[in-house]
């Protein structure tokens, strides 16, 4: 049998995967989702959110554009079809339009002005809970369902610094 030749993708999840072993942590694996998603998928603004479901907060521990969205920010997440989608149920969310955008962000003019006008948040799951997602957005009609497939491990490699103590 022939032996399997490496993706692009392959090559990133190995990139990702060997960033666990940087003693800098969370920054090194956040720093390389960053790098691999861009490559991958495609965004403007990248940021990693954390879920603390007792009190319906959301923190942010990275981003890529942190004058505009800066780690450590807070926010209270109201309860609506998107929380119960993504939050509850974890399931992904595609925003296509600035329109769609505006339906569940309040920030959407902030997000507009950075040329952004449609988004991909990608569920971190364990156990049957959602501790964070993945935040992509890029200009209108950027992503779609096969997005969402490519998306999926990646955000499953950020999981050890959402269940880490400092990320909680």
């Amino acid at each position: 049998m022939r032996p399997r030749k490496d993706t692009q993708a392959d090559r990133l999840l190995v990139d990702v995967a060997l960033a666990h072993d940087e003693a800098n942590q969370p920054d090194a694996l956040f720093a390389a989702l960053d790098r691999a998603l861009h490559a991958a998928i495609g965004h403007k603004l990248f940021t990693i959110l954390a879920y603390d479901g007792e009190t319906s907060d959301a923190a942010r521990l990275y981003s890529n554009l942190p004058v505009s969205y800066p780690a450590g920010g807070r926010k209270r997440l109201a309860a609506g079809p998107w929380t119960e989608a993504v939050l509850e149920r974890g399931k992904p969310y595609i925003g296509r339009t600035l329109d769609d955008l505006s339906a569940v962000f309040a920030d959407h003019a902030l997000i507009a002005s950075l040329g952004c006008a449609s988004v991909l948040n990608m569920p971190v799951r364990w156990r049957g809970r959602t501790l964070g997602s993945l935040n992509l957005l890029h200009e209108a009609c950027w992503y779609d369902d096969d997005d969402v497939a490519a998306c999926r491990p990646f955000a499953q490699l950020a999981l050890p610094a959402l269940l880490a103590p400092a990320a909680s």
